[in-house]
């Protein structure tokens, strides 16, 4: 199986794992009528998703990196599809908090392992597209479990949302038993670039958290996530409250904004990027902190025009610019570390930028909304954690255009 076909199949299941996740987003109506839940309960189902998501995603890196990829990750769609359809099932709000665990534990272990495999499977010059290709999925994959979700449950019930959601990737997941798994750093040594290979110890793994140009990419992605985060959880309500948009129009307008943007965004920005890092070995980093920086004035116009239209063509560019990063920073982060480490090395980027971005953002836009009276105000924090995100990729840019940065030589990190 060539490199082309396993890369389709890995996107396309990447596909249903966020319409997998996002799914419930599009029927929590239907199911709080049902189960007499609070909107506290609700919220609740999201945060214990995103436990079993980031906290888990270090023991599947760890794992990752010392055995063969292909059953984690065939575990991981199998039981995030199983926790699906059974949430269809699901009679009172303790079942379905355990199949939303679920859920995020399945989602970690393909999360974290499969963009190390597309990298051993892609040569230097060729992988950043490939990412770019794969980390589509977010937002079309997202929009569409908000569609098919509330599609499914105006003409049906929202138990048949998750059978329609979860049935394709318990069949699919056994696909993975006819791929070839490369090698770790096998496209690496095909480019004629030596990797490193062994099975990595646990110090290893902690030795990332001294590398700087990973630092530099994780904790400008957290700042990232932050600002994203909240600004996807509270989009709707703040055109709702404050511009007067019906809330079914609002909801919309960022379901299809996010198809368009996401998927324009990113196959445009990791093309974009590619490009430019053949000619500046900062093209990555520089498109990732240009693009973010852009989208601080637009994002504070966005959240202080007074007209709607303003506000929403704003809202609609900001996203389209934020989406701009999604592939060269995911090959930014997998290229400052060695080849045998980058599972570990995503499963850290997704526990820091999920326990430090989107896991409280939302909740802190709430609280300071509550404080202040305004939801406005509260949302001009996020423009803020998007410049530090934007400051931090621009260094490592500067530091990888003067040549300034860690180097991988000889499959280990030089400066």
């Amino acid at each position: 199986m060539n490199a082309t076909v396993a890369l389709s199949i890995l996107t396309g299941l990447n596909f249903l794992n966020y319409l997998d996740r996002y799914v419930l987003a599009a029927v929590l109506e239907p199911i709080k009528a049902e189960l007499s839940l609070s909107d506290g309960e609700l919220g609740r189902l999201a945060t214990v998703f995103m436990l079993g998501y980031f906290v888990t995603s270090p023991i599947f890196g760890y794992l990752g990196d010392r055995y063969p990829r292909r059953w984690l990750i065939l575990a991981g769609i199998f039981f995030w599809s199983l926790g699906t359809l059974l949430t269809g099932f699901a009679a009172t709000f303790a079942i379905m908090v355990g199949l939303r665990v679920l859920v995020g534990l399945g989602e970690a272990s393909y999360a974290t392992l499969s963009p190390g495999w597309i990298a051993d499977l892609y040569a230097p010059g060729k992988r950043n597209n490939a990412l770019t290709i794969f980390y589509t999925a977010i937002p079309v994959g997202s929009a569409l479990g908000y569609i098919t979700g509330g599609l499914i449950s105006a003409h049906y019930s929202w138990r048949d949302a998750f059978f329609f959601a979860g049935l394709p990737g318990l069949g699919l997941a056994f696909v993975l038993l006819w791929m070839h798994e490369p090698r770790r750093g096998e496209a690496d040594a095909s480019a004629g670039v030596v990797a490193a290979t062994e099975k990595p110890k646990l110090r290893d793994v902690f030795s990332l958290l001294r590398l700087r140009n990973y630092n530099l990419v994780v904790w400008g992605y957290t700042a990232y996530t932050f600002a994203l985060g909240a600004f996807a959880y509270w989009g709707p309500a703040f055109l709702n409250r404050f511009h007067q948009v019906p809330n079914e129009t609002a909801s919309t307008f960022f379901g299809a904004v996010l198809v368009v943007s996401g998927l324009v965004g990113t196959l445009a920005g990791g093309f974009a990027a590619t490009a430019w890092h053949k000619r500046n070995p900062g093209g990555y980093a520089w498109l990732c902190s240009l693009s973010v920086l852009a989208g601080v004035p637009v994002s504070l116009v966005a959240f202080l025009a007074s007209n709607p239209t303003v506000s929403m063509a704003c809202l609609a560019l900001a996203m389209f610019l934020l989406f701009l990063s999604t592939g060269p920073i995911n090959t930014l982060m997998l290229e400052s570390v060695p080849a045998n480490l980058r599972a570990s090395a995503v499963a850290l980027s997704i526990f820091a930028m999920h326990l430090f971005g989107d896991f409280w953002s939302p909740e802190i836009v709430g609280r300071l909304s509550d404080a202040l009276g305004s939801l406005r105000l509260a949302v001009l924090i996020l423009p803020g954690a998007l410049l530090i995100g934007g400051v931090l990729w621009g260094i490592l840019a500067w530091l990888q255009s003067t040549r300034r940065d860690e180097k991988i030589v000889d499959g280990k990190v030089s400066v």
